[in-house]
């Protein structure tokens, strides 16, 4: 993430002016979903400073229009869709950029040019576009929410920041009687911001809204929040005098870290999902190795036939058991519960918590509640005592012990 903010830097002096690098920077840093990216290990920071790297050197390519830089263009933008499927909208913003700047004469690359590198990249990325098409055939298998509303559009794309960065630049403008900025945007420069900003939202949004399987997910329109933060120092852009940028700049930073900081704790907590703590909490039990810990899955994938009572570990539908391990014998539970869920858990019950002295149920707080009362409901189990560890976050802990 720190890369990605060097890159939004060097795009908002090139494109907006050249001192608008730590305005960007610092409306980036009012997103909630730039900060939380570099607290996460999922794929979603690398995918975004990916996404702006290829775009710096798209724009060395055409400002070049040297065939190498070309070719490092396609190696950047070729990891992209690799990072992760949902990426596929990103692509449009390569496009459109180069056919403005083809259309317009704008670059020193010719229309051949131009097509043998898509075409390059096209063929790079054909491996990954069979894996996709084959995916997509098991799309509702995928899906974690509903199908989202114009309200969560608005949402999405950051409307608030775009708005309040005008207002707030009128007025500050206003209150000092600073002169317009006479200099603006190029035309293509604000397609690509344009781009960049609302391709990836749109195209989700319309994606849910006629395959009925929502892909419309936050963490998936973490890549385009560098977009919004851009089209925020573009509008703010002609209200501001060339002198007045940096000051402006340090003020938009120290309100930021003054409204949004979590001045209430001393160590603010980044993350919703405490499997290191849960886990620390399992391992003070001192579980010897046959003793049971049920584990449902986090992912939604965690479904037949994918899963199986018989699933082997280590595997990514446990990937936070390789992170942190506990001790036990672990049992792999599905997602959510099913027919062949309960029947896998009541043979379970019979054959071996009932034979238990102890045993611990250890994953999503919502998987660990439903299995929590259905445990407690069997009658090999009758008279034991439950004690909830956590939460821990959204993932919890139950220990059950023979009274």
């Amino acid at each position: 993430m720190a890369a990605t903010l060097w890159f939004v830097f060097r795009l908002a002096v090139h494109f907006i002016h050249p001192e608008a690098g730590w305005f960007a920077v610092f409306a980036c840093l009012s997103l909630r979903g730039i900060n939380y990216q570099a607290a996460d290990a999922r794929p979603y920071a690398l995918g975004t400073c990916i996404a702006a790297g290829s775009l710096v050197l798209l724009i060395r390519w055409l400002d070049s229009g040297r065939f190498w830089d070309g070719l490092w263009f396609v190696a950047a933008a070729s990891l992209l869709w690799r990072v992760h499927l949902v990426y596929w909208p990103f692509y449009g913003v390569y496009v459109a950029y180069t056919i403005a700047r083809v259309v317009g004469a704008e670059t020193k690359v010719g229309r051949r040019q131009a097509v043998l590198i898509f075409a390059l990249l096209g063929t790079s990325l054909l491996p990954t576009a069979v894996t996709a098409l084959a995916l997509n055939r098991q799309a509702s298998a995928h899906v974690i929410g509903p199908v989202p509303s114009f309200e969560d559009l608005a949402n999405g794309v950051k409307l608030g920041l775009i708005a309040g960065s005008c207002m707030l630049a009128v007025l500050v403008a206003r209150w000092f009687r600073w002169p317009q900025n006479p200099e603006s945007v190029s035309g293509s420069a604000l397609l690509l911001i344009l781009c960049w900003w609302l391709i990836q939202p749109l195209c989700l949004f319309s994606f849910s809204w006629i395959t009925a399987n929502s892909v419309f997910v936050p963490r998936y329109l973490f890549i385009a929040l560098p977009g919004a933060a851009l089209m925020a120092t573009a509008i703010a852009a002609p209200f501001l005098p060339p002198v007045q940028w940096k000051r402006v700049s340090v003020g938009l930073g120290v309100g930021i870290l003054l409204f949004l900081g979590q001045w209430g704790r001393l160590w603010p907590v980044h993350e919703q999902s405490g499997w290191k703590a849960a886990a620390g909490r399992i391992q003070e039990l001192g579980l010897g190795p046959g003793e049971p810990v049920i584990c449902p899955s986090p992912f939604i994938e965690a479904r037949p036939p994918v899963w199986r009572p018989d699933y082997p570990l280590p595997g990514f539908l446990y990937a936070h058991l390789s992170v942190y391990p506990v001790r036990g014998k672990i049992y792999p539970f599905p997602f959510e519960a099913s027919l062949e869920a309960e029947k896998y858990a009541a043979r379970l019950s019979r054959e071996t918590l009932a034979g238990s002295r102890r045993f611990v149920i250890y994953g999503g707080d919502h998987s660990v509640w439903y299995w929590r009362e259905w445990f407690a409901a069997r009658a090999e189990l009758s008279g034991w005592r439950r004690r909830q560890l956590g939460p821990f976050g959204d993932v919890d802990v139950v220990l059950y012990e023979r009274n």
